[in-house]
Parts: structure tokens; sequence; C-alpha cells
């Protein structure tokens, strides 16, 4: 295997595909076309420098993949979410109306991403710390509470990942989340991007954001047991001013076991990927094709095959 540094996300009945200063996002439409759209990708932090310095790229990283994530899914929702009486209204409103309703949309959907990222703080930080404060009751020794409290943490993550993967509307997204590992794996083994290909490549992979919210939760756990102190306000303080650290810390470790293929990393990789049967399902082959256009909007993957593995795309061999 060798990286090829393209990173994704699966979207409603889409895929975004990223490499290096661009990412394109392949939508199959309700008329069975696919729309593929490309855009620059532009960090919250101009320039390379920051983006050089271990920890704090990590931080940049994860906020800049939140902030291209929720944009492109609303994109990929707006191909959706137009029912016929919402396009009749449209239809009766001017130009400047139209825009003005469409920026109130997307208002509110950054509106719910915000909420929903301070309720995943508060579900997956702070109620593990909450239900392990009643446990207090009974234990008193701080290494075994802190413990408790990292079990209690792994234990509503993988509750979340699999009451999620069974929700029908989730389903099919997780199934244009393995088009999109299929998609990159094909690749990355050498293999000429086709549909054929993509279907019979591996739908796990250790770049995925799966595992990189697994080395979150086990990285919390390892940190936050060093912390000591009475106070409870404190305790909740310094959980929150940690979320940083952890992503930037989890960010080098997932950077670091995509880009070796070695025993020990694979190993450590383990866990990661076994959560990936939750959060992928196996696609159809039409997904494989959306993945395939939104790879090849933004990645020359016959010029890399040649550079890496000796494959002549052009003469098939």
């Amino acid at each position: 295997m060798k990286p090829s540094n393209i990173g994704g996300q699966a979207l409603i009945e889409g895929i975004m595909m990223r490499h290096e200063d661009q990412y394109a996002v392949a939508v199959r439409k309700p008329d069975q076309e696919i729309e593929i759209k490309t855009e620059p990708y532009k960090s919250i932090v101009p320039g390379r420098a920051a983006q050089k310095i271990p920890l704090v790229r990590g931080v940049i990283s994860f906020i800049d993949s939140m902030v291209v994530g929720v944009s492109t899914l609303m994109y990929s929702a707006s191909f959706y979410e137009e029912d016929e009486e919402e396009l009749q209204k449209k239809a009766g409103r001017t130009e400047a109306e139209n825009e003005k309703a469409e920026k109130k949309e997307q208002a509110l959907m950054y509106g719910v991403f915000a909420f929903s990222m301070v309720l995943a703080i508060a579900i997956f930080m702070l109620l593990p710390y909450y239900l392990s404060t009643i446990l207090g009751k009974v234990i008193t020794n701080h290494w075994a509470l802190s413990l408790a409290e990292a079990l209690l943490r792994v234990a509503i993550f993988l509750g979340y990942l699999a009451l999620v993967s069974n929700m029908k509307d989730i389903r099919r997204t997780f199934m244009y989340h393995g088009a999109e590992h299929k998609c990159i794996n094909c690749v990355e083994h050498g293999m000429p991007l086709t549909v054929e290909n993509v279907m019979k490549s591996s739908r796990f992979h250790k770049r995925c954001g799966t595992s990189f919210l697994f080395i979150v939760v086990i990285i919390s756990a390892v940190l936050l047991m060093f912390i000591q102190t009475d106070s409870r306000i404190l305790r909740v303080v310094y959980r929150l001013l940690l979320i940083p650290v952890i992503a930037g810390i989890s960010y080098e470790l997932l950077r670091f076991a995509g880009r070796h293929d070695n025993p020990v990393v694979n190993f450590l990789s383990k866990p990661g990927l076994c959560l990936q049967r939750l959060t992928t399902r196996e696609p159809e082959p039409s997904m494989a094709e959306v993945a395939i256009a939104a790879v090849e909007a933004v990645f020359d993957w016959k010029t890399y095959l040649k550079e890496n593995f000796g494959y002549d795309a052009e003469a098939g061999s």
C-alpha cells in the first residue's frame, strides 16, 4: 500500500474527496445523473507554516474538516430537500428573495451544527464524568474512578455507533462511506480505478474518521486520568480545555498510522478498523461510480499508479 493523501467524506447520496488544495463533491441526483463540483480547499489559517507544527496542525485540520464537511453536506442535501411545494414557492419569488431564503436556511444549518457540537461535547466528554461522580460514592480511589469514567466514555461511544448504524437513512450514508474507502484503497493498492476494482477492494481504511474518534476516546481517557483536583468545576474546565490537545494528539497518531504499513501499526489500528464495521456498509456499484467521479475530479490516479506501481493505465499493463 502507498499513501495517496486522498481524504473523503460520505454525504447524502454523494461523496466528497479531497486531495491537497482541492476538494470535489459528487452527488447522485434524483434523476440519477452525477453532479460534480470542485472547489479550492481553504484553511481557516492562511499559509502552510502553522500546518507543519505537530499537534497544532491537528487542531487546524479538525476544524477545517468540520467546516468543509458541513458545507458539502448541505450542498448534497440541497438536491433532495426541495419537494414540489417548495419548488413552487421558489418559482413565485424573485431572485433576491430566493437568495435571502437560502441564506436563512444556511444559517439555520450552521446553527444546528453548532448545537450538535455542543451536544456531542456534553454527551461524550461531560456525561461520563457526571456518571462517574455517582460511582464516587462507592469508589474512593482516584485511579479506579478515572478508569470507570474511561470505560463509561467508551461504552457511550460504542452504544451511539451501534444505535445510529441501525437507522435506515444512516445505513445508506454508511454505504457511501464504504464506497469512499473502497475507492481510496483501490488506488493505494495499485489497481486501476474501475467500478469492478473498487467493489472488490476493502471498505476499511486506517485514516478513517471513525478511527480518529476512537483514538480521541482513548487519548481522552488516558489524559483525564492524570487530572487530580477536588474542585468539580475545575474538573469540567480541564476537560473542555483538553479537547484541542486531545484532537492534536489523535491527529498525529492517525497520520502516523496512515503513512506506515507494518505489523505493529496494523495491530494498533485494528480497534479502529473493527469499529468501521458499524460505520461502513458494502456499497452498490452505482455508489462506486460516484466515488470514482469525486476522485477523478481532484486526483490524477493514472500518473500516481505509473509513478508508484509502474502501471501504465493507458497501455493496460
